[in-house]
């Protein structure tokens, strides 16, 4: 029998293969996160933008260049995959659709969803 290297070992993470279900749950964290530090300058926004109406065009001029409203797509995709992955796991807490493959499928949904929602945005923006 061979022995064990009990030395370090490199883990590749771009060659593991992640579980749907893993993958939407890793979204879920990640747009917990940024959802978390868009937060303050959101809130900020709006009370800027509740100030006067010459602030608010102020604040939709800002945000109508191409790179800004990436990042608001992005802030979209947070905001959509957060809550759909949230009542995905919700649901699946009381037991509807904790079957593998109806965790699949649903897991599939909340990525493909969050994915048309920030596309929809994004098209919002830019045109």
């Amino acid at each position: 029998m061979r022995a064990r290297s009990r030395g370090p070992k490199f883990l590749n993470l771009w060659q593991i293969r992640f579980p749907i279900g893993a993958v939407a749950s890793i979204g879920h964290r990640i747009s917990g996160v940024l959802l978390l530090l868009c937060l303050p300058p959101l809130a900020l926004s709006l009370d800027r933008s509740l100030h006067s109406e010459a602030e608010f065009e102020a604040l939709r001029e800002l945000v109508s260049a191409p790179s800004r409203a990436l990042l608001l797509t992005v802030v979209v995709w947070a905001a959509a995959h957060h809550l759909l992955a949230g009542l995905r796991h919700l649901l699946m807490d009381v037991g509807a659709g904790s079957r593998l493959a109806q965790a699949r499928i649903s897991a599939w949904a909340v990525i493909l969803a969050a994915a048309i929602i920030a596309a929809a945005a994004a098209l919002r923006w830019l045109t």
